[in-house]
């Protein structure tokens, strides 16, 4: 059993080898008298981690109800993982980047003794906008899901033709790789390789972004968050096209279906720990490499 002053450690054994950071949180926290809790990230974790002495392991759908904070450890893949776990649970992040750039997490492996702060409830939260996305094939629909970053919809190696509607009304016309809507913490990801717009975590808006479309004017848009937007494939390039949501599995999608997506009821919750700004992590996170 998981009492409400447990804190979820969410591990991501390919980037904490051995759980050498991970152990050090939480000895952190257990001198500050916190009940820890281990959950093994992408895997049923009771039976995927035993932990060490002193600590105790969780399936993490029984340990999200009644835990206060999640504590990821990995870069933005994990919490994407995390934060489609724990949003239906209202349970804030917490993370540690052990990744490449980790635009999403809060703590760098310096910043560590900042857990000391989190132990005795000196932070804040913020909330993250998500998305929900429908896939609609004859009126029906064929499948449900929802997005912290984005939903990506690209053709199999070849081009696609796509209509980009806002609440009905056409935004675009065209072929090419493929199409992105993004949340504005997804707007650093994929859609900003793809030429999108840098757009604070913290706006309520949609982002649209052509991939590699055949035509010269097309654009990202930023939209209102309470747009709802349709991607419809067309039947002038009638090639295999799949979508993904947080990159997770591919859904394949043919022509004639219909993508709809808009702002979710559902939120990520992040707990805030540092003072830099949004504008400082740019900074430090997408300088040119020389």
């Amino acid at each position: 059993m998981v009492d409400k002053k447990a804190i979820i450690l969410y591990p991501n054994a390919e980037r904490d080898a051995g759980f050498e950071m991970t152990l050090r949180v939480g000895e952190i926290l257990k001198g500050h008298g916190r009940r820890v809790v281990f959950c093994q990230s992408f895997d049923g974790c009771a039976d995927a981690l035993t932990p060490p002495a002193g600590y105790e392991a969780a399936d993490i759908m029984d340990a999200l109800p009644l835990a206060d904070m999640m504590i990821t450890f990995g870069g933005d893949g994990t919490i994407l993982h995390a934060a489609r776990i724990a949003a239906d649970f209202g349970v804030p992040i917490l993370g540690v980047n052990m990744g490449g750039k980790g635009f999403m997490t809060e703590l760098e492996t310096g910043d560590i003794e900042l857990i000391n702060d989190a132990a005795e409830g000196r932070y804040t939260i913020g909330s993250l906008m998500m998305l929900d996305v429908e896939v609609q094939r004859g009126g029906d629909a064929i499948y449900r899901d929802f997005a912290l970053n984005d939903v990506v919809v690209k053709g199999d190696n070849k081009i696609v033709d796509m209509m980009i509607y806002g609440d009905g009304q056409m935004i675009s016309h065209f072929s090419g790789d493929g199409t992105i809507v993004a949340t504005p913490t997804g707007s650093t990801a994929y859609s900003m390789a793809a030429g999108g717009p840098i757009v604070e975590p913290t706006a309520l808006n949609i982002i649209v972004t052509p991939i590699c479309a055949h035509i010269l004017e097309t654009k990202s848009f930023v939209l209102d968050s309470e747009r709802r937007v349709s991607v419809e494939m067309g039947y002038w390039k009638r090639n295999p096209a799949y979508m993904s949501v947080d990159g997770d599995k591919q859904v394949r999608i043919q022509s004639g279906d219909i993508i709809n997506v808009h702002r979710s009821a559902r939120h990520t919750r992040f707990v805030r720990l540092s003072d830099r700004s949004f504008y400082q992590k740019v900074s430090e996170k997408l300088v040119s490499e020389r």
